[in-house]
């Protein structure tokens, strides 16, 4: 997700409620006050659309033309995995190459209403964007053409809005965060078994891992966090600093701040930004002999780190793509908000590194069947505290379009549950153990 920095965004934080440490019973005004029992009853309450992306095609495949608007190209790893979901759901359901047009380098700006109106002059009638920083003018597009469907991928307004031609759509990514930190989780606790865990690498009794963030919002709060949580699932005494570069794509600010948390000792260093910065960051430091590995994003960092990237977070856009333009084929609605993860196979973690530990991949298949059938829940509240404390209430809905949370309770049943009121991200809480450098 793209997000523009803006003053009135730093609003959009989650109201939180805790109870003492270790009681992780909601309160008697929480979330039964909403009738929230459950994860069945949350998801039926809210407004994301978790169906499968298998559909019966009924209408005309050739009548069918695409227009999708990018932030970037496929240089871009962002980008790049937004385009082969599109190509691939594209292929499996016979739309050919010549009806999709293709917009790239698209700022966050008015450049989104003059390529979309270019699309809509084209003859499209569905437009994707990729960049929460469209998504306003992919608003105002729908508000003027209500006979096309504009989606605004990684968006968080179209409940707000209250139009029937304007859609968003997100990945429950941080299910693979989650298990891309047991996969770092278990490459600690080797090191840690082999005595490699120095004393530069502890906080006191903690050892030290790191994350280069983009920003501080909630798509990357929830990802890092998730990140720590799978982690800790393995190795416990960690704490991790957080360091924002202010941009998704950067390559030299990525290096940099990477290069900042090995000099801290951060053995394990994570990301949410898009460029290759930080595994080249390892790399270099890895080739000095310091014992330090990397976690990626979106797509496989081995090129750019071949002796010491473990995997990527990743997300599988062909399943979404696929079940919206068999919409558009069938000329029905797409969901306002839609959100999945393993469940769907909508997410996943790329190639295992070599400088995985033994045994990595049948853990990861392990923890992937638990977060499919509920035994591991990511954000289990029993497993995290803020201020020592468990959180009991958290706030996670936009109802008015105001960019502050102030409905729906998503705390029930001993967990959060992240993108069920709307599919972008929610979880911006500041857990313990976590510290942000800037």
């Amino acid at each position: 997700m793209k997000k523009i920095v803006s003053a009135i965004l730093c609003l959009a934080l989650i109201c939180v409620a805790f109870v003492a440490c270790g009681n992780n019973e909601s309160t008697e005004e929480g979330p039964a006050a909403y009738g929230f029992s459950g994860e069945k009853e949350l998801a039926a309450s809210g407004t994301v659309d978790t169906t499968a992306a298998d559909i019966t095609i009924t209408g005309d495949v050739s009548a069918v033309k695409i227009g999708v608007i990018l932030v970037g190209d496929d240089t871009e790893g962002y980008t790049k995995a937004h385009m082969d979901g599109i190509k691939a759901a594209a292929a499996a359901l016979g739309i050919a190459d010549s009806q999709i047009i293709w917009k790239y380098k698209i700022e966050e700006t008015d450049a989104v209403t003059a390529a979309g109106n270019q699309l809509i002059n084209e003859g499209c009638t569905y437009i994707f964007s990729n960049s929460y920083g469209h998504q306003s003018y992919m608003a105002a597009l729908a508000q003027a053409n209500p006979n096309v469907h504009f989606v605004a991928m990684t968006g968080d307004t179209a409940a707000a809005a209250n139009l029937s031609n304007f859609s968003n759509a997100f990945t429950a990514v941080y299910e693979s965060r989650y298990v891309s930190g047991v996969i770092a989780g278990l490459k600690l606790k080797e090191l840690i078994d082999a005595g490699k865990v120095a004393d530069k690498n502890k906080d006191g009794d903690n050892i030290r891992i790191g994350y280069v963030g983009a920003y501080n919002y909630a798509e990357v709060v929830s990802g890092y966090t998730a990140f720590y949580l799978g982690l800790k699932s393995v190795v416990s005494n960690v704490v991790m600093d957080v360091y924002y570069t202010s941009s998704w794509f950067d390559f030299d600010k990525e290096k940099a701040a990477a290069e900042l948390l090995i000099d801290k000792g951060c053995i394990i260093i994570g990301q949410h930004a898009d460029s290759a910065g930080a595994p080249t960051a390892v790399q270099e430091a890895h080739n000095k002999g310091i014992e330090v590995y990397s976690v990626g994003y979106n797509v496989s960092m081995l090129d750019a780190c071949p002796d010491a990237a473990l995997t990527s977070a990743s997300n599988n856009w062909k399943v979404y793509y696929q079940y919206a333009l068999a919409c558009a084929i069938n000329g029905q609605d797409i969901a306002t908000n839609w959100a999945a993860g393993y469940k769907k196979d909508a997410v996943n973690v790329t190639e295992l590194g070599t400088a995985c530990a033994a045994g990595t991949a049948a853990e990861v298949e392990k923890v992937i069947n638990d977060i499919k059938s509920g035994a591991v829940k990511v954000f289990d509240t029993s497993k995290f505290t803020v201020g020592g404390k468990t959180v009991a209430w958290a706030y996670a809905s936009d109802t008015n379009g105001d960019w502050v949370n102030d409905a729906n309770n998503v705390v029930s049943g001993g967990q959060f549950h992240e993108s069920y009121v709307q599919s972008a991200p929610a979880f911006s809480i500041r857990i313990d153990g976590i510290t942000e450098l800037n």
